[in-house]
């Protein structure tokens, strides 16, 4: 079968890792099913298993991709969730949890094959593209939003980083729970770009805010975290998924984190169940991810030099 995989790590230039051809095709194990891939969406963590984090030599040739919205073998049409071992269902309880194209084969491929446990009914109201979306980057947000940082209708949230996957579904879900979405970014456009979407206000990066907030949401890392800390309130709550600009920032601010009695707390995907209720959620608040790019399969190179390049609002979607 046709696959985007990973054939060389490569930690300067990624891309030079991804190789587009045949793979074989997958097999379902005793409690797995294999999937026909409508759509898939690209991730950051894609970009970086190109770099070898995450992913290791020896797992090599790995078929990338955690997103996928298809068809199972009973003509169903079904979300992917890509957290297995989380729950032992299909691998066993003692297995530590990965993201498909970790261990197992992700989703940039014709088929995949996954624990039966991790399909979803796809609502009728969301299209493959939209479905495949939701995964990784907007179940992300949503458990930073609802679980994490526990905020409640009228609480104002700081987005760093405008125009990625999580920043945007955050703005959008926040403001569909009733919640007070600021952004910051260094890209006018994008700033412009999130006041459209339903952010009540957009910074430059690093701006002082004018209130300071209840929670910060936070995937940039280094460049961002002092200004992150310094805009919660006291007893606030920041929420880390990422850290796309580097892990070291020069100050980790601990005496402001413990004077005023600050929360910090990460975040990896979320739970089946919680992605159950993110399709609720988005069928009947009528949220839908904004798509920057739709390619066909064997245009993933595209798609990934558009991800690496930064100029993406919205996701990146390759269709099968």
């Amino acid at each position: 079968m046709f696959a985007a995989y990973a054939a060389r790590i490569d930690r300067d230039r990624p891309l030079n890792g991804l190789e587009l051809g045949d793979r074989p095709a997958p097999q379902a194990p005793p409690g797995w099913t294999v999937v026909d891939v409508r759509a898939a969406s690209l991730n950051h963590h894609d970009l970086w298993s190109l770099r070898g984090v995450g992913l290791a030599e020896e797992a090599l040739p790995m078929i990338l991709g955690c997103d996928a919205a298809g068809v199972d073998a009973d003509g169903n049409e079904v979300v992917v969730h890509g957290v297995i071992g989380a729950t032992g269902h299909g691998v066993g309880p003692r297995e530590r949890r990965s993201l498909l194209s970790e261990k197992y084969q992700g989703t940039f491929a014709e088929r995949v094959a996954v624990p039966a446990w991790n399909v979803l009914p796809k609502p009728p109201g969301l299209s493959f593209e939209e479905a495949a979306c939701l995964p990784t980057a907007w179940l992300t947000a949503y458990r930073m939003l609802f679980t994490a940082a526990r905020v409640r209708p009228g609480d104002r949230v700081l987005v760093q980083g405008a125009g990625g996957g999580v920043a945007t579904a955050a703005v959008l879900l926040g403001r569909a729970a009733g919640l007070r979405m600021y952004v910051t970014s260094r890209d006018a456009a994008k700033r412009e770009r999130a006041i459209a979407l339903g952010a009540e206000a957009a910074f430059p990066a690093g701006e002082r805010l004018p209130h300071r907030v209840d929670a910060v949401l936070e995937s940039v890392g280094e460049a961002t975290w002092s200004h992150s800390v310094a805009s919660l309130r006291p007893g606030g709550t920041l929420v880390l998924c990422g850290a796309t600009s580097g892990q070291a920032p020069r100050s980790a601010e601990l005496n402001r984190i413990f004077f005023l009695e600050l929360t910090v707390t990460g975040v990896t995907m979320g739970g089946r169940d919680e992605l159950a209720s993110l399709l609720d959620f988005c069928v009947t608040a009528g949220v839908r991810p904004p798509i920057d790019t739709v390619l066909p399969l064997d245009r993933a190179r595209d798609a990934f030099a558009r991800l690496e390049s930064g100029d993406l609002f919205g996701k990146a979607v390759l269709t099968v």
